[in-house]
């Protein structure tokens, strides 16, 4: 079920609009837009303040553990006014995600860069580090993985040899009858909505409308928990996790990143603004397409036209997004129901 929420924003710019109630992170966001920073600035003052507060613990350091027990960021940052676009993508080491990310926009004529090499870039152009990026609770978290014979987990039809791996496909083996038992462990793991969730995979998205009525928008998290070292999901991919065009307005995503980068619905949330759409109705189309291929998925996005008209849609979850305009005295919180 694919349910809605929108609202007007009708005072004067600037406007401030995030994923979740992570309100001192929009607080921060707020501060600089409001003092006639761009929207780009904004973006990232917002999403650092939040990788610093450990947002929920999937934005930053010290969460997320990989399948090894590793703390790894993706971060991305987009200008709606050139479509440019910095990213970083399993990042060790470095704790400043969104600034090592406006970093590629600005000193790289690339767009992500990618593992330790994306590390090496961000320590280059000076950020702090490198920093080991585990915390006691992530790896309290992940040694009790370890102790429930790493379940749940992301893969499939495979087969590991000792009970956390290493494994091999299902149809490469003779299974014996001790491996069978092991391979029917794995077919009858936990559902994809049981590794995602609203404490282990909520991305921050950030979008923001200047005083000049410039858009940028910007993420960052530390992936999904107990993710396969290597894997990236939409947080740095332009038109998933986020997408602005300053002609036309912006979006921002949370949940399964895996399936939802399948659909960019960012940028389909914008392209569909373009031909005409409401925020609401073009959340709701978005989220509609994923969830018609894949019904137990669980996500949500955000839609913000450049008049600063808003509104949220989501499936599989309840959402909420924050919001801090001119005529609010504070950050205020919407709430998508499922």
């Amino acid at each position: 079920m694919v349910v809605v929420h929108e609202a007007l924003n009708s005072g004067p710019y600037p406007l401030v609009v995030s994923t979740w109630p992570f309100l001192d992170a929009v607080r921060a966001a707020w501060r600089t837009v409001d003092s006639g920073f761009s929207a780009v600035d904004a973006v990232v003052e917002g999403c650092s303040a939040c990788e610093e507060l450990q947002c929920d613990g999937t934005v930053g350091p010290g969460g997320s553990p990989n399948e090894n027990g590793e703390t790894t960021i993706d971060a991305l940052v987009m200008d709606g006014v050139t479509m440019e676009v910095g990213a970083v993508a399993a990042m060790s080491y470095v704790k400043d995600g969104i600034r090592a990310a406006r970093l590629v926009m600005q000193h790289t004529k690339h767009t992500l860069l990618v593992g330790e090499q994306a590390s090496a870039f961000a320590l280059s152009m000076g950020l702090p580090g490198p920093t080991n990026l585990s915390s006691s609770e992530s790896l309290a978290k992940w040694s009790k993985w370890k102790e429930n014979r790493c379940q749940p987990n992301f893969r499939q039809n495979v087969v590991p040899i000792n009970s956390c791996g290493p494994y091999h496909p299902r149809d490469s083996l003779d299974l014996t009858k001790e491996a069978c038992s092991r391979a029917k462990l794995l077919e009858t793991s936990e559902s994809r909505s049981s590794l995602v969730g609203l404490h282990n995979h909520d991305t921050i998205a950030m979008a923001v409308i200047d005083r000049m009525g410039h858009l940028a928008v910007g993420t960052s998290t530390n992936g999904a928990t107990y993710k396969i070292p290597g894997r990236v999901g939409d947080g740095p991919i332009a038109g998933s996790s986020a997408y602005a065009d300053d002609e036309i307005g912006a979006c921002g995503a949370t949940g399964d990143g895996d399936i939802m980068m399948r659909f960019l619905p960012c940028y389909q949330v914008v392209e569909s603004m373009r031909l005409g759409m409401e925020p609401k109705l073009a959340a709701k189309d978005a989220i509609s397409r994923i969830a018609k291929k894949f019904p137990d998925f669980v996500g949500a996005v955000f839609a913000i036209n450049k008049n600063g008209k808003h509104a949220g849609a989501c499936h599989g979850w309840t959402f909420q997004y924050s919001v801090r305009s001119q005529e609010m005295d504070d950050v205020e919180v919407f709430t998508v129901l499922p």
